[in-house]
């Protein structure tokens, strides 16, 4: 089975931009094991987090059009990447690719390819949605802050309870309501969800920031929210 890895850029940073080097170990030998156990992860994109808000609002705060802040968020994601590549060492594809077209050529070398942003106005989700889709990959597994998909907000409602399954159709329901609850919107953007909905991949979101998970769901444990392609 082929998959790609979301890695949001909140689970890697704390709010004061403080890189967590244990957590980005642990990813990459996770990675490493379930490689040896067949696998195939073929990609992993990495978002901007804190590091990434905080430069866009430097750049704003100087006069940058949104377009320039884009492309400011997308360095950041690509110097999170470098860390990786990092603790990846051999495993890893040794630059970042800046094109779809370069995502596939690194991936014909046989790495695991870490990507981050690509173009303005493309969050990180829409690529790793677009990643999975040209490697053909049969799941995309976004970990994030939060457990997966809520029926409301879980940091404001103690009330609100997880919802282990839906389609793609009811998750496009939630991304476009306006209560933009977690695990919806924040985590998911409808461009991202076109992609998937069109491949027929299957989403996972999850708490990535206990990356044990990843080995879990791959061997068929339930965690998190599954959405399910029509």
């Amino acid at each position: 089975m082929k998959v790609v890895i979301k890695l949001g850029g909140s689970i890697l940073q704390n709010e004061k931009g403080e890189i967590n080097l244990d957590l980005i170990r642990r990813y990459a030998e996770i990675i490493k094991q379930v490689k040896k156990e067949g696998v195939i992860v073929v990609a992993v994109v990495v978002g901007g987090g804190t590091i990434s808000r905080r430069f866009i609002s430097y750049a704003r705060s100087l006069g940058a059009s949104e377009g320039l802040c884009d492309a400011v968020g997308i360095q950041a994601t690509r110097l999170n990447g470098y860390l990786f590549i990092a603790a990846m060492g051999n495993d890893a594809y040794p630059v970042i690719p800046q094109t779809l077209d370069e995502v596939a050529q690194a991936h014909a070398t046989g790495k695991i390819v870490i990507v981050g942003g690509l173009q303005p106005g493309q969050s990180t989700s829409a690529v790793a949605a677009l990643v999975a889709e040209r490697l053909k990959a049969e799941l995309l597994l976004n970990a994030t802050d939060v457990e997966g998909v809520f029926t409301s907000d879980p940091k404001k409602d103690p009330n609100a309870k997880l919802i282990p399954e839906l389609n793609v159709n009811d998750f496009r329901d939630i991304i476009l309501s306006k209560s933009h609850v977690a695990g919806g919107y924040e985590l998911f953007d409808i461009i991202a969800l076109k992609v998937i909905e069109r491949a027929k991949i299957k989403l996972i979101i999850l708490n990535g920031k206990q990356p044990e998970n990843i080995v879990h769901v791959l061997k068929g444990t339930k965690i998190g929210t599954y959405i399910a392609p029509v």
